[in-house]
């Protein structure tokens, strides 16, 4: 257990350097990495209580390794009474992990001391922590007053759902089975599931992808039942030859495949700026036994790739703040600064403008993020229509708040509710 609480300890630090949590865990030894993983989740979502009790504990910041793995400690201490160890064996293995590196051996009879101040004082700290917002609801300050504004009626249900483990959806590919036969396929398995509509399925259970049935040979994918509403709501209804699709941020490839699941003849183009990513969209598609023409290019470059094509349908999926994805990817609260959000925002406008005139008259263009603020929602859509006389809004979702009760937002079913995600379809005068 120490060792894992020193991996984990120096993610966490890694996170408040600006080092997202994958790519930390890509460097950890494979036999230790899902323990590392699931602990260094939990200590994400609970790192703002642990860093309200540490200045309680230590007023003055220790170095930034030792805070680091005291705060580890606290956030793994959470919630009383289902933290995940019982509280002296986690702060003996914490004062061991001290103990076994060389740099913070001398500070390992502090580290004792605090966490064993924590347990006697336990309910005086925990009652005067959560009177702070950071501690209360786990995420900085600027992001739960950001929530209040654009969401006076749901912010506290969607700070709450950002705290639980995501489930795992699955996207199954209707070009090579039908939902019916692969939720059999998963019960002959002993694997149980809701299907949610549509292609999506949920499993109760996480498992690793290699023990899904029928995953090596193409017949589902992992992607959100969310994000699985992006393909449908931009194809629904298409009628005439092989439509001209454009996905101009496409890696890792789950709405470009979700495309042409749905419509086998569509001619694809997924573009996506970083060169290993776009190899991530190749090697799924040909899992999935489907094909695209793939480039390597930032969208809003016109001259870098565009070769004159019109499009019958872009997808826009821009990148955001991942504001509503959190649940899932716990170390986005603590990556992401407040001047994020305009900076995002600009880059919105700017693929939105480059864009739209590639696209046919009478043809759609869905924008979408994973992002729960109205800088990168709504107030962008609406911007850009007040400059487009030739652009209308479709009936579309809008804003889907994770954790708000059902009908908030434009809409709000089961199957998106537990990620925050913004659609917008638009629709293209014909001349």
């Amino acid at each position: 257990m120490w060792r894992q609480l020193q991996l984990v300890a120096q993610a966490v630090q890694g996170v408040r350097e600006g080092r997202s949590l994958s790519a930390q865990l890509e460097q950890v030894e494979p036999a230790l990495r899902p323990g590392v993983q699931a602990l260094s989740f939990h200590a994400l979502r609970w790192l703002g209580t642990a860093e309200v009790l540490r200045r309680a504990l230590a007023r003055r910041a220790p170095p930034p390794a030792v805070d680091a793995l005291l705060c580890t400690a606290l956030a793994l201490a959470q919630p009383e009474p289902d933290a995940l160890y019982e509280p002296f064996t986690l702060v003996n293995q914490t004062v061991e992990a001290a103990r076994r590196q060389p740099a913070l051996r001398v500070q390992s009879a502090f580290i004792n001391a605090c966490l064993r101040r924590f347990l006697r004082e336990r309910a005086a700290l925990m009652a005067t922590a959560l009177q702070d917002p950071v501690a209360r609801w786990n995420h900085p300050r600027w992001w739960v007053e950001r929530l209040k504004r654009d969401h006076p009626g749901h912010w506290q249900a969607i700070l709450a759902a950002a705290q639980q483990p995501a489930p795992m959806d699955l996207r199954v590919n209707l070009q090579r089975t039908s939902v019916e036969a692969f939720s059999a396929d998963l019960a002959r398995h002993g694997l149980q599931a809701d299907v949610l509509g549509g292609a999506a399925v949920r499993l109760h259970k996480p498992l690793p992808v290699q023990a899904i049935p029928g995953f090596a040979e193409g017949h589902a994918s992992v992607q959100s039942a969310a994000a699985q509403r992006a393909a449908p709501l931009l194809l629904d209804g298409w009628q005439g030859a092989a439509p001209a699709v454009l996905d101009a941020c496409a890696a890792p490839g789950g709405k470009t495949a979700h495309l042409l699941e749905l419509c086998a003849d569509a001619r694809v183009t997924a573009l996506e700026i970083d060169a290993v990513r776009s190899a991530r969209i190749r090697d799924n598609l040909q899992r999935l036994g489907l094909q695209a023409d793939v480039r390597v290019a930032d969208a809003a470059d016109l001259p870098g790739w565009w070769r004159g094509e019109r499009y019958d349908a872009i997808l826009l999926d821009a990148p955001c703040s991942a504001s509503g994805i959190v649940s899932r990817h716990p170390d986005v609260r603590w990556l992401r600064r407040e001047s994020d959000i305009a900076q995002l925002a600009a880059q919105q406008d700017r693929l939105l403008q480059a864009l739209w005139p590639l696209l046919q008259p009478g043809g759609r263009l869905l924008y979408c993020t994973c992002s729960v603020f109205v800088q990168e929602g709504r107030d962008r859509v609406e911007a850009f229509l007040a400059h487009h006389s030739d652009a209308r809004l479709l009936p579309s979702p809008g804003h889907l708040l994770p954790g708000a009760p059902e009908g908030a937002g434009a809409l709000g079913d089961n199957g998106a509710r537990d990620d925050g995600f913004y659609y917008a379809l638009l629709h293209k005068r014909p001349a």
